[in-house]
């Protein structure tokens, strides 16, 4: 029986819609979009602030410095950097839509200064029964360890559980664990994906 809902944020629930002030940030830059992009969320800096290692902050000045950025102009360039990124609202309904019948659930690779972030700017966290940044309990997808976290803080079973994400290594995780995992390729079809499965184990919906 499924008994919770575990989503990814970045690239799921938050998706950068409009790549138009990016790309104009990387070109004001001299650097493509596919490297400022790597800079910022795949580079070493970004991984350690992943996983709590260093601040939030200091990853910022990394890439600015990296870029060639005085630290005056650091918060101008991360504004516009997610200046494209739009929440979807209506997955958010869908999963509001979900309880009390199943436990709710975000996993996300995270820095330390997300959830006020979050909190302010967007505001939905309400919506999750359990919501994990990877920077606040030092462990990241795909590691095996925060998925064994999540579900213990679910009290669930990894066959209890549908794992949402949009990287095929996070998902391949899940699945080796007996997570029922969905790769996220577009709203319309993990909606859909994901009421089959629940109508597969009987779970009434709304």
């Amino acid at each position: 029986m499924i008994k919770a809902v575990i989503f990814d944020m970045g690239g799921v629930l938050l998706r950068t819609e409009d790549l138009t002030p990016r790309a104009r940030l990387a070109a004001q830059l001299g650097v493509t979009l596919r490297e400022l992009e790597h800079l910022v969320f795949s580079s070493e800096s970004s991984i350690l602030a992943e996983r709590g290692q260093i601040p939030e902050e200091a990853h910022w000045a990394w890439v600015c410095a990296h870029l060639g950025l005085p630290p005056s102009a650091c918060q101008q360039f991360q504004d516009q950097f997610w200046a494209g990124d739009r929440l979807d609202t209506h997955l958010i309904a869908f999963l509001r839509s979900l309880r009390p019948r199943l436990k709710t659930a975000l996993l996300s690779n995270a820095w330390s200064n997300t959830r006020h972030v979050v909190l302010q700017r967007y505001d939905f966290l309400d919506v999750f029964d359990v919501v994990i940044f990877s920077a606040e309990v030092g462990m990241r997808k795909p590691e095996a360890g925060i998925f064994h976290h999540i579900l213990s803080r679910l009290e669930v079973k990894p066959q209890e559980a549908i794992f949402v994400d949009d990287l095929l290594p996070n998902v391949e995780a899940a699945r080796a664990l007996g997570i029922h995992a969905i790769l996220f390729r577009d709203p319309k079809t993990v909606l859909n994906t994901l009421q089959e499965i629940l109508a597969h184990h009987k779970v009434e919906m709304a």
